[in-house]
Formats: structure tokens, C-alpha cells, sequence
């Protein structure tokens, strides 16, 4: 009985057959940036012109709480994936035990003692724990997929707040040579008030404007101040050291190495670690809706031990072996009050809500590399004309300054052509950050260059399986397939 049912047992766990078809645009419907070419996005940041950023990036990544979560929940998984595997497999245990005593009053003190083996194996007819094995090993590729996800976060993060920095840098320069020119108009302009040449009330408006551009100098300079803040409770580094390391290229915006998109949408997002998780995801969704369903049905289990026994009393001593098979217990669910059918239905709906995410997050994902492609091709066409309104607006401020100086233009002439010509520069800076950020945005869009097949993993957590083609929301059975796609 014991050998039909163990080929019974054999049988592979049914999965959900039904699953929501999910439709990826065909081709890209943005502009690809100009100048770009393939390259190895992990290898990216070291193309930078500032070598400090994958230094910033390395430091992050080190420190980072959501890393250190991320490698808790692979533990957590591999723990999960280790319990679900055992419960597949026969239980052995050593049991030993010794009494001494006397079990009646008129018997005589005897002593037993023995050593044997225990084990028990719950024939899996159904395939309730093999789904359960799946679906753990399908939740450990959704941690490791989700633990680069981490990494590539982390690495944009720390991008983002270094050009923050260095465009906030910049700004402040800028408002620094803005402050000195109104200083030194306010101190002409007062000279010429105490000659009779000017007004007083212009003198005034020159001492406001001054104190204002002040104002500016100061407001830059905390922002600036909090932003290496920032970067320190990113990095952990020490602030003195990374204020001493910045220094070295205040004020440049790093410039990128680009890359173009070549790819599909659907091969695009193949290497998106987040969205392999969530493919990942519908199949540990899958799976679990299987073992719920099989919990419904009986459950059969076998347990066996053999061991040697002493015994002695009187100064007589019996030794021998026992031993003995079974029982083989079989547990029909009767009544249980809805609780497994309850289950199941939960686990149905948990697979159907794990369809929709993934839908989601592809769409998401598509949205992300179109909005990054867009803002690079929009940046790339307004530079031009916003460097040419900067050449421009500040030549009309210097004719505007000589003309001030020698009497033939107010002060408010003045003023005006410095507000042009301050808000031209910002503007300026402020596009040149925005193109910085937009790389960094299709960076973590296009998933930092990760592929189901790469083997930068912690140490101890082998890389995951293969993804899926995101074209369509893949069958269970398809997930571990060996397509794949990389940039």
C-alpha cells in the first residue's frame, strides 16, 4: 500500500491555467536620446567625468537600511523555501530514553532503557506540499530580484541628491557674483548721491538691492549646506572628509556617459528587477491558490521506529530490538466550519489581485522609460536657445552697467537687465540638472543594467532565475524559462 501510494504522490501540482493576457506596446512612441550608444549600465557610473559619484554610490549601498531589509527578507525566504522542501521529505530522530523505579508496589526496582530511530512522511497524494515548495521558491527569486531592485534605488538616489548638490553649488556662484555686482553698484551709487549726482531714494533702492542679493547668497548656501546633510545620512561618510572631497569640482554638474534604447518594450522590461519580482509573484500567488485547494482533501501519513531496548530487574537483564510500521493515518476534512474552502477562495483572489499588479507595474515601467526619453530629447533641444538667452541677456547687462556708470541709465534699467540675466543663468543650470536627473531616471527605468543572469549577488544568495518576456502576463509554468533579454 505504502509503494502505490508513494507513486501516487508523483503527480505534479496543478497550477491556475487561467491567466490575464497583458498587452505591451510594440515599439517605443518617444524620441531616443541623441548621441547615445549600448553600454553596460552596471559598469555606468564609472563613466562618469566625476569618479567620486561611484564612491558615493559604493558607501550608500553599504549603509543602506533598505539593502540590509532586503537581504533579511532573502534570509527570511531561503529559510521558508529550506521548511516547505523539508516537508516533502521523511522526518528522522534519535530518541533515547532511561526510567528506573518500581511500576506496582510488590514489583521490584528494574531499569529500561533504549535507543532508536522515529521517523514519519506525509505522502504528498495531492500536491499541497510540492505547491507550497514552489511557491517558496518563487517568493526567494521575487527577494533576490527585489534586493538589486534596492540596489539600483539607492544608486539613483545618491545621483539625484549629487546633482542636486552640485546644480545647488553652481547656484549659489552665481548668486555670489550677482551679490558683488549689486554691492558694487550700491557703492557707487552712493558716492554719487553724496556728490549731489544722484538721489538719495536711488541710493536707497541700491542699499535694498544689495541687501537683497544678500538674501540670495544666504538662502543658496543653506540649501547647499543641507543637501551634503543629505548626502552624509546616505552615505555614512564622514562630513568633514566628504566636504573635503567635493571640493574638488564644486559647481560642475557631472556629465554622463549616454546610452541609447534599442530595444523593445517587452525585452526593455526583462531586465527590470521589480518586475521580475512581480512575475515571480504571480507565481507564488499560483502555487498558493494549488495548496489551498489540495488542503481540501484527505491527507495520508506513515510513521515507523526501530530502536534496542534494555531492561533488567533482579539482577536480570533482557535486551532486543523493536520495532513497527505504521500507522498509516488518514485525515479526512469533514466539517470545519468553511475555513479551508474560505482559504482557497482567499488564495484565488490574493492570484488574481498579484495579475493586476503586474499589469500595473509594466505599464508603470513603460511610462517611466517614455517620460525619461522625453525629458532628454526636451532638455536637449532647449539648451541651445538657453545658452544663446544667457550670452545674450548678459551683454545687455554690461551695456546696461556702462551705461549706468557714466549717467545715460537709471537704476531701474539696471535692475531689470540683472534680473534678466540672474534668471537666464538659473534657468541654465536648472536644465542642465534636469537632463542629469533624466539620465538617471532611464537608469533606473531600464533597471540599472541588471539581467536575470547576472551574478552580482551578496554573497551566500545565488542570482535568480531567468524572466519572463513581459509581452504578456506569463503562465506559472513559463516563469522559469530560460528566455530573457538584456540591453
Amino acid at each position: 500500500m505504502a509503494i502505490v501510494l508513494a507513486a501516487c504522490a508523483s503527480t505534479a501540482p496543478a497550477v491556475e491555467s487561467e491567466s490575464a493576457s497583458v498587452q505591451v506596446a510594440t515599439q517605443w512612441h518617444a524620441p531616443h536620446p541623441h548621441g547615445g550608444r549600448v553600454d553596460d549600465l552596471r559598469q555606468w557610473w564609472s563613466r562618469f567625468d566625476d569618479p567620486l559619484i561611484p564612491h558615493l554610490i559604493e558607501a550608500a549601498q553599504r549603509a543602506s537600511p533598505t539593502l540590509a531589509q532586503a537581504a533579511a527578507n532573502m534570509a527570511d525566504a531561503r529559510a521558508s523555501s529550506v521548511m516547505s522542501g523539508a516537508a516533502l521529505l521523511p522526518s528522522l530522530d534519535i530518541a533515547a530514553s532511561a526510567t528506573r523505579g518500581r511500576s506496582e508496589l510488590a514489583a521490584p526496582v528494574g531499569s529500561v532503557s533504549s535507543l532508536g530511530l522515529e521517523t514519519a512522511w506525509e505522502l504528498d497524494l495531492f500536491g499541497a506540499n510540492r505547491a507550497g515548495l514552489a511557491a517558496a521558491e518563487a517568493r526567494l527569486a521575487s527577494s533576490q530580484a527585489g534586493w538589486h531592485d534596492a540596489r539600483v534605488s539607492v544608486a539613483a538616489d545618491v545621483a539625484t541628491r549629487y546633482a542636486d548638490l552640485r546644480a545647488c553649488e553652481a547656484h549659489f556662484q552665481q548668486a555670489q557674483i550677482d551679490a558683488a555686482s549689486r554691492v558694487r553698484t550700491s557703492r557707487l551709487t552712493g558716492l554719487a548721491a553724496a556728490g549731489g549726482i544722484r538721489s538719495p531714494a536711488t541710493a536707497d533702492l541700491a542699499r535694498a538691492s544689495a541687501a537683497q542679493g544678500e538674501v540670495a547668497v544666504e538662502e543658496r548656501k543653506a540649501r547647499c549646506d543641507l543637501l551634503i546633510k543629505a548626502l552624509v545620512a546616505l552615505t555614512a561618510q564622514d562630513e568633514p572628509s566628504l566636504r573635503n572631497e567635493l571640493a574638488a569640482k564644486t559647481a560642475q554638474l557631472p556629465q554622463p556617459a549616454g546610452f541609447s534604447v534599442n530595444a523593445v518594450p517587452a525585452m526593455v522590461l526583462a531586465q527590470r528587477p521589480d518586475i521580475h519580482a512581480a512575475a515571480l509573484s504571480v507565481a507564488a500567488a499560483s502555487f498558493d491558490s494549488t495548496q489551498a485547494k489540495a488542503q481540501r482533501w484527505p491527507r495520508i501519513a506513515l510513521a515507523g521506529s526501530i530502536g534496542a531496548t534494555r531492561g533488567s530487574s533482579l539482577g536480570v537483564s533482557t535486551d532486543g530490538t523493536v520495532w513497527s510500521v505504521g500507522p498509516v493515518a488518514i485525515t479526512f476534512p469533514v466539517f470545519d466550519g468553511g475555513m479551508r474552502r474560505a482559504d482557497a477562495q482567499a488564495a484565488k483572489v490574493r492570484y488574481e489581485s498579484a495579475t493586476t499588479l503586474y499589469a500595473a507595474r509594466l505599464r508603470t515601467a513603460i511610462q517611466e522609460v517614455e517620460g525619461a526619453l522625453v525629458t532628454l530629447e526636451s532638455t536637449a533641444r532647449r539648451s541651445e536657445s538657453a545658452s544663446v538667452a544667457v550670452d545674450g541677456f548678459e551683454r545687455s547687462y554690461r551695456a546696461a552697467a556702462t551705461s549706468y556708470d557714466v549717467g545715460a541709465a537709471s537704476l531701474f534699467d539696471l535692475e531689470d537687465a540683472r534680473r534678466s540675466v540672474v534668471s537666464a543663468q538659473s534657468t541654465l543650470i536648472d536644465l542642465r540638472r534636469e537632463r542629469l536627473l533624466a539620465w538617471v531616471s532611464l537608469y533606473r527605468a531600464m533597471g540599472g543594467g541588471w539581467s536575470p543572469e547576472a551574478d552580482d549577488h551578496p554573497a551566500g544568495h545565488p542570482g535568480p532565475a531567468a524572466a519572463p518576456m513581459p509581452g504578456k502576463l506569463p503562465r506559472v509554468g513559463e516563469l522559469t524559462g530560460p528566455r530573457h533579454a538584456r540591453l
